[in-house]
């Protein structure tokens, strides 16, 4: 086995040994809406669940050169958040909505994806999505940095506040992952399908 010291690697070289071991990564489709009414649209895959009473999401927005991101500035100062679980039939229009673009443009004009109203929050959100997720923002928490550098992340914890469900993936109140056909995230530019299905009971 080889042994490394994260402490004595770059940021680049930690990024990389994570991004190739947690895989794959489910991908949060994200939706807020700047002060000035902009719908901001990202993908971010450092994503999971926090809790399922009340609901509740993770989302890791990593800042640029200590500067926050789009999603984390409007999520903090709206509260208000919608998350997406990607499918295969989304992938590249969502994938087109990575490239930088300035606050006051919107990543959706990029693509062919089409917006829907929410139903008990001001941010709309994407109609192709087969499961949407309408939140408000729990709490945003500043996580790295140091007493000379400003934080490296934004840690959205949202809740979930309506399940949005396309009835052909919905059965007896659990998703058909099949049907769902969702994406995740491998390292570089790879991607993975849901890939082979097994089974094991845990014990009592």
């Amino acid at each position: 086995m080889i042994s490394i010291d994260p402490s004595l690697q770059s940021e680049r070289d930690n990024y990389k040994l994570l991004i190739g071991s947690i895989i794959p990564r489910p991908i949060a489709f994200v939706t807020t809406l700047s002060e000035s009414g902009v719908l901001n649209a990202a993908p971010f895959s450092y994503f999971s669940i926090v809790s399922s009473s009340p609901p509740m999401l993770s989302i890791a927005v990593q800042r640029k050169n200590g500067v926050a991101k789009d999603t984390a500035r409007n999520a903090a100062a709206r509260g208000e958040l919608v998350v997406h679980i990607v499918d295969e039939s989304m992938a590249a229009a969502v994938n087109e909505t990575a490239a930088n673009l300035a606050p006051e443009e919107s990543e959706i004009a990029l693509t062919s994806l089409t917006t829907v109203a929410s139903e008990v929050i001001a941010v709309p959100g994407i109609r192709e999505a087969k499961v949407r997720m309408e939140c408000v923002l729990e709490k945003l928490v500043a996580l790295g940095g140091t007493e000379d550098a400003p934080p490296t992340t934004d840690l959205l914890i949202a809740r979930v506040v309506r399940f949005i469900v396309e009835e052909e993936i919905y059965e007896e109140g659990r998703i058909d992952p099949v049907k769902l056909n969702p994406v995740s995230r491998l390292a570089g530019s790879s991607y993975a399908g849901l890939g082979k299905m097994f089974e094991i009971e845990r014990p009592q």
